[in-house]
């Protein structure tokens, strides 16, 4: 790879990365905005349950230790990635994606069982709101499964190219994003919530 190559590589690298932030601080404003709503909503129940009836905090701590697990093997993927060792990569993505995909599961459920007793987002102004909230997340989740789902296909057939490393880096920028969201809805819906 010649000099020029490799700063025209490196230009293209740092403006997909930033272009990437700016698409995350346009994430940013829209869970910021799902947060208020869930803010000025979490007290109109209109007689239905409030969150301290619903919420089951060993359930949610649960869910959050495996969602920060897939952090902690998407993080270390990095590191991986920079030693060009393709069958660790492949393998850090699977295990983020179980772990991922367990989260999702687990979501699921939560969201299922309170449709069950009656807690569906119809019920109040509160549920409405929560389920938004959080289903919002859960659909970025899913979405960056299938985005690790594709990459370590394309990790398999193409190798840890430019192009490749230059994709992974977004994607765990947008994993890692994910984390932080979930980090304050565990702690301002279901902690500050159940209390």
């Amino acid at each position: 790879m010649t000099t020029d190559h490799l700063k025209h590589e490196t230009e293209n690298y740092n403006k997909t990365v930033f272009g990437f932030w700016v698409y995350l601080m346009t994430d940013c404003l829209l869970f910021g905005t799902l947060f208020v709503t869930y803010f000025v909503l979490q007290h109109s129940t209109f007689g239905g349950p409030s969150g301290k009836e619903i919420f089951s905090l060993p359930f949610i701590l649960t869910e959050t230790v495996v969602l920060l697990l897939s952090s902690f093997t998407c993080g270390i993927s990095g590191i991986s990635v920079n030693h060009h060792d393709k069958g660790r990569v492949i393998g850090l993505y699977l295990i983020t994606f179980l772990l991922g995909a367990t989260f999702v599961g687990m979501e699921l459920y939560e969201f299922t069982e309170l449709v069950k007793e009656g807690y569906s987002w119809k019920r109040s102004a509160f549920l409405s709101s929560y389920f938004t909230l959080v289903a919002t997340h859960g659909f970025h989740v899913s979405m960056g499964l299938i985005w690790i789902a594709v990459m370590i296909f394309q990790i398999y057939f193409k190798g840890l190219t430019w192009i490749v490393h230059k994709r992974l880096t977004c994607l765990r920028l947008f994993w890692h994003f994910l984390d932080v969201v979930w980090i304050f809805i565990f702690t301002f819906v279901y902690l500050m919530g159940a209390s």
